[in-house]
């Protein structure tokens, strides 16, 4: 019934034998009563979060349909299968040790103790967290995975359409647990040592969006340049409309992103959900107007382009900025991210979907712009920037983000190179123009049929826009 070891090899059955053994021992984990004492929670936080909770995780689909309209047709189920799985992967590498190593007991200021909360002992009756004191620690737990989720997801976008799809499931593993969770440590954890220097980062702008943008970086140049890109080939987007419906997801799902960060039903969640919204909309025109301002005709991916550019720059400012200039940090981050996209295409570097010059540059102005304009006006618990007339808090975020991106930019090329020692981390030529979507998945994307007569039958054949069959 089923083919035997030899027939399928090692490799393929590691990964099942992995799981299989991960789920035996859960069998085993004893079982901890549900928070008792719920005198000390806010029915209304825990509401808000759990909402905010979902909509962080339908930014993930939202993602694949965003990446996968914009690859080309042989291709778009594997680059969204690759954004979409790491639900499946992260969620469980969370519950195991991926939660303990970034919030679980301080090592150094570097790290959290993984057995701390291996496979979340502690969590379902634990304290609250420390800046989430009216929800449960479980909660606090489960809105902090959504952004473990998506962060390995963004880097799909850089190393679309040669990579191997086990090379990638390796890949987020090692990126989750070298370089995600300590990021993460460093910066919400308040023993981590970024948080004790001072360093601003709302929802994500380095622990999410430096990361996967240096991280990406390092996978475009370890992965080299795709055949298309080294024969000048323009590849058409295989969807406009998965661009917009993922836009629309995404930009839905990030309210959850930087309003949910409040970790309460408050002020403070009003302020960061409007600067959301404001950096986003002002970005997605900038994008639109800056390239018609270069001959170009506005179009639906450059406003969707420059609306996510928005919502990575507004990220970490988002709790501590007022929302008028949420207007200029959205404005100023489409520009600059324009502009590093339109250089990297005079360069050799081979970033298939600008993951890059989006989420990396837009991160790193994000990340400066707070040190500008970050006001306790906003947020007591924040600091003053140098609009303010406290500059120091500009050059705190200027040297945590310098030491983000060499740490994310490092690691991940190391994990990358390491990867590709242990198996292939490219497709074949053969499989690279066959497309991965078939090659890798056995599976091919059909955007329509159509029936066609011939000689008095009807044969169906795949419709692939007006320019024939």
């Amino acid at each position: 019934m089923f083919p035997t070891m030899r027939q399928i090899g090692f490799k393929q059955v590691m990964p099942f034998l992995i799981l299989a053994a991960f789920s035996i021992v859960a069998i085993f984990i004893p079982t901890a009563p549900n928070f008792s004492d719920t005198a000390k929670y806010s029915g209304a936080d825990i509401a808000w979060v759990l909402v905010a909770t979902a909509l962080v995780f339908l930014m993930t689909p939202g993602l694949s349909f965003f990446y996968g309209g914009m690859v080309n047709r042989k291709n778009v189920l594997s680059t969204m299968i690759k954004s979409f799985v790491a639900t499946g992967v992260i969620s469980f590498l969370w519950l195991i040790v991926g939660f303990g190593m970034a919030f679980g007991t301080d090592i150094g200021g570097f790290i959290g103790n993984p057995l701390s909360h291996f496979f979340f002992k502690g969590v379902n009756s634990g304290a609250p967290w420390t800046f989430g004191a009216t929800i449960p620690l479980l909660l606090f737990a489960l809105f902090q995975l959504k952004f473990a989720i998506i962060t390995p997801a963004l880097i799909v976008g850089a190393v679309a359409e040669r990579i191997k799809f086990v090379s990638f499931l390796i890949f987020t593993i090692l990126f989750s647990l070298l370089v995600y969770a300590p990021l993460a440590h460093w910066t919400w954890h308040p023993d981590g040592f970024l948080a004790k220097w001072g360093v601003l980062d709302f929802a994500g702008g380095t622990v999410v969006h430096i990361s996967a943008g240096c991280a990406a970086l390092a996978g475009a140049i370890v992965l080299k340049r795709r055949k298309a890109h080294l024969k000048g080939e323009e590849t058409q987007p295989a969807n406009i409309p998965y661009v917009l419906l993922g836009t629309g997801l995404l930009w839905f799902g990030w309210f959850g992103f930087n309003a949910g960060s409040a970790l309460a039903a408050n002020d403070l969640a009003v302020s960061a959900f409007a600067a959301t919204n404001t950096a986003s909309a002002v970005a997605g025109l900038a994008w639109m107007f800056f390239d018609a301002l270069r001959g170009k005709k506005p179009s639906v991916l450059g406003f969707c382009i420059g609306a996510v550019v928005g919502l990575v720059a507004i990220t970490p400012a988002a709790g501590y900025v007022a929302v008028p200039q949420s207007a200029f940090i959205g404005f100023i981050a489409a520009v600059i991210s324009n502009m590093c996209a339109h250089w990297k295409t005079k360069t050799t570097l081979d970033d298939t979907l600008d993951v890059f010059p989006c989420h990396g540059i837009g991160g790193m102005v994000g990340m400066l712009l707070t040190g500008l304009f970050a006001t306790k006006a906003i947020n007591p618990a924040g600091n003053d920037g140098w609009f303010y007339g406290n500059a120091s808090l500009f050059f705190t975020q200027l040297k945590g983000m310098a030491i983000v991106v060499g740490y994310s930019f490092g690691v991940s090329y190391l994990i990358f190179k390491f990867i590709d020692i242990i198996t292939p981390l490219r497709v074949s030529s053969d499989e690279e123009d066959k497309g991965l979507d078939q090659t890798q998945h056995g599976e091919r994307y059909v955007q329509g049929t159509l029936l066609v007569d011939k000689k008095g039958t009807l044969e169906e054949h795949e419709f692939v826009g007006e320019d024939g069959f």
